[in-house]
């Protein structure tokens, strides 16, 4: 008699490794909230939205490629992922595929149901929960939803009861700045935080590249705010930033993508494209007309090898030493130029000034005049 025994895909022993091992879908881009800052939401009854989304059918063939080609972890995102009306459905059939899911989400649409069926099949990884502040007057001006505060509260209470694993991870805006302690502190208490609580707080234009640039532009905080709030623990801060700078490289030349975008992990959104990031909207690959491998083995690779070409890239981010602490990377060039290769001033600025508090550089000095590099970064580490 002949028996099989089912496994997961993350069980078995590949080989080499596995064309596809962690991919990214962003299910929609809709959001039962409309966050400030946000880069990517739409409105939660945006009908023509819903009507572009990949259907049930079709992210199911999409997973069980992606399965096929080794993958064993999916992020499941948005917009809020829990708006799909079908989310359980392919939450439990990813999981049947013997795929990791981690959920990011706001937690509000969490119901007793949901976390009855996260307590009987459970999703392999921590959810990620985003809070907005600690008060109900800081959040619901940061969500522009008026009981979203009470909604996420008990969405995260449900994940308490039923001892689903979660984190919460925080934003800082001027509407909840003075809340960090307090939310550090409540951070603190939820059994799976095992570090504090990471925050965005250099916010991201909008991936579609759309009007709402101007008003993330507006409450975007300063360089010197940002480098404020990063070393309030000062010890912590440069001891993070040294274990980073020894791992610095060289400047990185006219290579662009010098990330893990394209290189065995991807990100898809709502509409079948298939894109290197979550950030990096274009240049994507059209799923439904083709499929993850040829895009792996074929779109992927030959982006990767794009250079850059405008001058200001190649006269300064391709000589600077620090470019590997700066947040720019063609995903970001992108959503605030419309280019891959054309340097972002605030993130450059915010670069420059971490550099001049660590004493990296000094003030005025640019990070691809220097010369002894090398030298200054190994006294520092």
């Amino acid at each position: 008699m002949t028996y099989v025994v089912k496994k997961p895909v993350r069980e078995f022993k590949f080989k080499k490794k596995p064309l596809l091992n962690h991919i990214d879908i962003e299910l929609t881009e809709r959001c039962n909230n409309n966050c400030i800052h946000c880069l990517i939401n739409l409105p939660e009854h945006d009908s023509n939205a819903k009507e572009r989304e990949l259907t049930t059918g079709e992210l199911k063939e999409i997973l069980e490629e992606a399965a096929s080609l080794g993958c064993f972890s999916v992020r499941f995102t948005g917009g809020e992922p829990l708006l799909r009306e079908d989310f359980e459905e392919i939450y439990i059939f990813t999981r049947k595929l013997g795929m990791n899911i981690l959920i990011f989400t706001n937690a509000s649409l969490i119901t007793k149901r949901l976390a009855e069926v996260f307590k009987k099949i459970p999703p392999g990884d921590t959810i990620e929960v985003t809070l907005y502040g600690m008060k109900e007057k800081s959040y619901e001006e940061i969500t522009c939803n008026k009981g979203s505060f009470y909604s996420a509260k008990n969405g995260i209470n449900l994940l308490l009861e039923y001892n689903i694993p979660f984190i919460v991870k925080g934003v800082i805006l001027p509407q909840n700045r003075n809340e960090t302690e307090e939310f550090e502190t409540y951070a603190s208490t939820i059994p799976w935080m095992s570090k504090p609580p990471a925050y965005s707080m250099f916010f991201d234009l909008r991936a579609r590249r759309d009007k709402k640039n101007e008003l993330i532009k507006k409450i975007r905080m300063t360089p010197e705010e940002g480098i404020n709030i990063l070393t309030r623990k000062k010890e912590t801060y440069i001891k993070g930033i040294k274990q980073f700078c020894s791992i610095f490289s060289s400047p990185p030349g006219d290579k662009l993508f010098r990330c893990g975008a394209g290189a065995g992990k991807g990100s898809i959104d709502p509409y079948g494209n298939f894109q290197l990031c979550l950030l990096l909207r274009e240049p994507s690959y059209n799923l439904k007309k083709g499929n993850l491998k040829e895009c792996l083995t074929g779109f992927f690779p030959k982006i990767r090898e794009v250079k850059a070409e405008n001058p200001d890239y190649l006269r300064r981010c391709a000589k600077c030493f620090l470019k590997s602490l700066c947040e720019q990377c063609p995903a970001k060039s992108r959503s605030e130029h419309g280019t891959l290769d054309t340097p972002v001033e605030y993130f450059c600025d915010i670069t420059h000034k971490q550099a001049e508090y660590l004493g990296l550089v000094k003030n005025g000095e640019k990070t691809w005049e220097v010369q002894n590099w090398k030298e200054r970064v190994d006294n520092f580490s």
